[in-house]
Formats: structure tokens, C-alpha cells, sequence
């Protein structure tokens, strides 16, 4: 590594959005000839951090400096001409075009105005064996590799861009262990060139396998610098989700008491997904809470569409009440009982221009088949029921939902599951963004919907909230089940011990 001094340095970095302080004086520095990780949960600022020094947001205030030389950038186009370049988790090439074609598209060598495709060829064969210790065909069409491999051009094309600084955005998020493995040994590579890296994941391993140096955000402001191997693992938990470990306090368990002797609703065994999920067994009793809990990127979301088909598991098997079931679509879920509200309440909940009534009876329609229309009445005394026993606000259910708050929103589509009285039901992030006190009113909801014997899988960011109402945590971390706790062993410590790992 090398100490002469940073080559890329950000101070003081102002970001706003309308009602949203996205980053507040955060400080960033990137030497050459190292692998620098930039950790946080959602909403730290990560990507806005990256988008303000590509150039895709405009900075507020505060100086970015490329070799000690203050630089402004103003467009993706100024980074990359300063020497920024970056890769991001979807390969944005084009696939029907060669590998030479992707890496100098724009860039051709050209005599007289055509193309000169042997001399880009042999660049192109020359800087993919030269830097990325790779010797494959660049005649061949793009979609002719795979992943791991795009991503490996995706790299020699920034770096063929002359790359002072290479930011590489969850580049092995749909990578397997041996590809990861290829990444790494390149990335080492380029690290040993002098290149500075920004490197941006969410698996703990994979920070501690390569990383150098790590910097965490956390709610939009700069938590610190550190040496990679000098803060432990639990450090960097604590410190991504705020919670110091010498400052723990045991929290009060949830009010439903934890009983041992209930019948089981559901086993799924080695239930997984390749490049998704590692296989997982987990069983679910009648009117028991599970509570998943991990990092952003652990596999929470994951498993919990695997459940609903939403994605489907191409490993294991789900036993229902003691027979085994087939649920290969969302539909098939819905007839085993089973509702998912999805954490994406926007693009996978709410219908923005339906109104509340609609959005309520739309999963009873479903299952019911669109033949079997529920009357208007029956609709409106439905959409009643549940506007004052949820609390909805307004108690309109002739108001377009678009024009409720997010809490509210989220009530509505818990209504909408509610109505199809499931056996089990999946919540992803029920109470993201919403005040507080209607997350009170959401998790009180599933405490007594867990009373009166219906299952709930929950699923939040906020360690807390897993706590206050799970009679039993299962710990993900970077895609695998690690641990998992009921009654007694319950505590933040040993949640954020299971999560650091290591």
C-alpha cells in the first residue's frame, strides 16, 4: 500500500434533497495501490456519496480533490475524463456486441475514419491478459461469458479509460465463490499497479478478505476511517448500526410469551436459491413470530420470496402442517395461506391509482378468480372493517392511495393480506419509513395477530424492532443461516455477535 498520500480526497461533502439531509459533512480519502471499503446500512449515503463523485449529483458543499488538485465534476463524463471510472453491479455493456467492441465502444482505433479491427482486437487481447490475467476470445459477442467474466471487461474497459480510480459497486453480488475468488485475485492485482479502488459490498467475509482500509457512513454523516485489520468485526457491526456494544441494554422481550409446545405450520428444509440464498432449514409454529435478522444484502429478503415463490428456490423442500407443498408461484402460496408483504411497497404493494377499497380487496379478488366478482357492498363494508380496525388515515376508502403517507399505505396493504386470513404471513420491512407512531401501532398488530395463532415471518433493518417481537430469531449473514435463538438466548449482543462472525 502506499502512504504518500491520498489520490482521490472528498471534505466536508453537503448533500441535500428535498426533506432529506442525504450526506452532512462526510469525509472521504482513497490512496493509491489500495482496496478501500465504504460499509453502511441502507440509507447511509453510500450510493449518494458515489453518484456526488461521479457526477451524477451536483455537490452542496465541500471540495473534492483528485492528486492535491481540486477538481469539480459535473457529469460522468467529467469523472471519467479525470480518471474515475466505475463499475456497477449490473453490467451496463452491451451484450450482442464483441468483447474488444465493449471495451473501446466509442473509443475505436480508426484510420481515414473506419475502424481498425485487428489493431482493437490485439489492444483489446493485450490489456485483457495484461491486467486482468485473462486470455479469452474478444471476437466472441459479449453474451458468450458469463457474469463473472463480463464483470472482468467491465473493469479492463474502465481501466482501459486510464483509471486513477476504480469504484466497484457490489460487483460480486451475483457472483459464486470460485468467481469471487477470480475478482479478488485481480482485483489484488490492480491494487499491486498502484490503482486506488473504492470497493462497495455488503458481505463482512469479503470486506475482511480484501479490504485495506474501511470507511463507515451511517444515516448520511461519516462515522470514520479505519485500518481493515484493526477493527474487529463486532466493532464495525456496532458501528454501522449505531448501537455501541459497551452501551447495550437487554431489551424487553416480546409480550407474547414464547411456548415451546406449539404445532409446527412449516419446515422448509435446504430451501435455497444459487446466487441468492445458501440452503436454509427453518421451521415456523402456529402463531410463533420468527424474526430474520442480518446486515442489507444477508439474504433476510431473499429467503422470505423464496417462501412466496416470488423467487423460485431451485434447492430444498417446504412441508406444510405435515405435508409436503408445492408452491412454484406466488399463486400457489396464496392457496397454501401463505401473504407476503413485499419490503418495495411502492413497485410491489400499493396500486397507485386505485383507491384504498381497491387496494384492499385486491388479494380476496385474486384468490377468489376475477369471475367472482365481490360486490360493490361487500367491498365497501370490507374496506370499512378494515380502515377502523388498522386505523387508516384518512377513513376514505374512496381516496386514491398515492395520497396516503407511507404509514397509512402500509396499513392498507397490511389490510389487504389480513383479509385472506393467512396462515402465515411475510413481512418485509413493514415499518421502513414510516413515523413512529404508527410503527408502534404495526408492531402491536403482529403481536396479537400471533396471539390469536397466525405465523409471521418479520423482517426489519432495525435490530430493535426484530427483538420486540420475535419469540425466535434466525441470524443471516452474507447469504448463510449462521445462528439460531429463542427465549433466553435472545439479547442485541448476541444477535450482533452472530452477525459479525469472524
Amino acid at each position: 500500500m502506499n502512504h504518500n498520500g491520498p489520490v482521490l480526497q472528498m471534505t466536508g461533502i453537503h448533500k441535500q434533497f428535498p426533506g432529506v439531509k442525504a450526506l452532512t459533512n462526510v469525509n472521504f480519502r482513497l490512496f493509491p495501490g489500495e482496496v478501500h471499503a465504504l460499509m453502511g446500512e441502507n440509507g447511509a449515503g453510500k450510493s449518494t456519496l458515489i453518484k456526488v463523485l461521479t457526477g451524477v449529483h451536483s455537490i452542496d458543499q465541500g471540495t473534492v480533490a483528485l492528486e492535491n488538485t481540486p477538481i469539480k465534476i459535473s457529469s460522468p463524463l467529467d469523472a471519467q475524463v479525470a480518471g474515475i471510472s466505475t463499475v456497477y453491479q449490473e453490467v451496463n455493456l452491451c451484450a450482442n456486441l464483441s468483447v474488444a467492441e465493449n471495451i473501446y465502444i466509442g473509443r475505436e482505433p480508426r484510420r481515414f475514419g473506419r475502424i481498425l479491427w485487428k489493431d482493437m482486437n490485439h489492444n483489446a487481447q493485450q490489456l485483457l491478459k495484461k491486467r486482468m490475467n485473462l486470455d479469452i476470445d474478444v471476437t466472441q459477442p459479449l453474451h458468450a461469458y458469463s457474469v463473472a467474466v463480463q464483470q472482468l471487461i467491465a473493469i479492463a474497459r474502465a481501466l482501459s479509460i486510464s483509471a486513477k480510480v476504480l469504484i466497484l459497486d457490489e460487483p460480486t453480488s451475483s457472483l459464486d465463490r470460485g468467481e469471487v475468488v477470480q475478482l479478488f485475485s485481480v482485483m489484488t492485482r490492480l491494487k499491486n499497479d498502484g490503482l486506488a479502488i473504492l470497493f462497495v459490498t455488503h458481505f463482512l467475509d469479503q470486506v475482511y478478505d480484501i479490504s485495506d482500509r474501511i470507511t463507515i457512513l451511517r444515516n448520511g454523516e461519516f462515522i470514520g476511517e479505519y485500518m481493515a485489520k484493526e477493527l474487529p468485526r463486532i466493532e464495525l457491526v456496532s458501528k454501522m448500526i449505531g448501537k455501541e456494544l459497551d452501551q447495550l441494554e437487554e431489551m424487553p422481550k416480546g409480550e407474547a410469551e414464547y411456548q415451546t409446545n406449539r404445532n409446527i405450520l412449516m419446515k422448509a428444509s435446504a430451501l435455497g436459491r444459487k446466487g441468492s440464498i445458501e440452503p436454509v432449514d427453518l421451521t415456523i409454529h402456529k402463531g410463533e413470530i420468527v424474526g430474520l435478522a442480518g446486515l442489507l444484502g444477508s439474504g433476510r429478503t431473499e429467503l422470505a420470496r423464496l417462501f412466496f415463490a416470488a423467487d423460485k428456490a431451485d434447492h430444498g423442500e417446504i412441508v406444510m402442517e405435515g405435508e409436503k407443498a408445492a408452491i412454484h408461484s406466488p399463486r400457489q402460496a396464496i392457496d397454501h395461506n401463505i401473504a407476503f408483504c413485499s419490503e418495495n411497497r411502492k413497485t410491489e404493494g400499493i396500486i397507485d391509482d386505485l383507491t384504498v377499497r381497491e387496494n384492499i380487496i385486491l388479494a380476496l379478488q385474486a384468490s377468489q378468480g376475477w369471475f367472482k366478482t365481490i360486490s360493490r357492498k361487500r367491498q365497501d363494508e370490507i374496506a370499512d372493517e378494515y380502515i377502523k380496525a388498522l386505523n387508516i388515515n384518512p377513513p376514505n376508502p374512496e381516496h386514491l392511495i398515492k395520497n396516503l403517507s407511507g404509514g397509512n399505505q402500509q396499513k392498507v396493504l397490511l389490510a389487504r393480506w389480513l383479509l385472506t386470513d393467512p396462515s402465515l404471513l411475510i413481512l418485509d420491512e413493514p415499518t421502513r419509513g414510516i413515523d413512529i407512531g404508527a410503527k408502534a401501532e404495526i408492531q402491536k398488530l403482529v403481536l396479537s395477530l400471533a396471539q390469536k395463532g397466525m405465523s409471521v415471518l418479520f423482517i426489519s433493518s432495525e435490530l430493535e424492532e426484530v427483538l420486540r417481537v420475535s419469540h425466535k430469531i434466525v441470524v443471516l449473514r452474507d447469504r448463510h443461516k449462521v445462528q439460531e435463538m429463542t427465549g433466553s438466548e435472545i439479547s442485541q449482543k448476541n444477535v450482533m455477535k452472530a452477525i459479525a462472525g469472524g
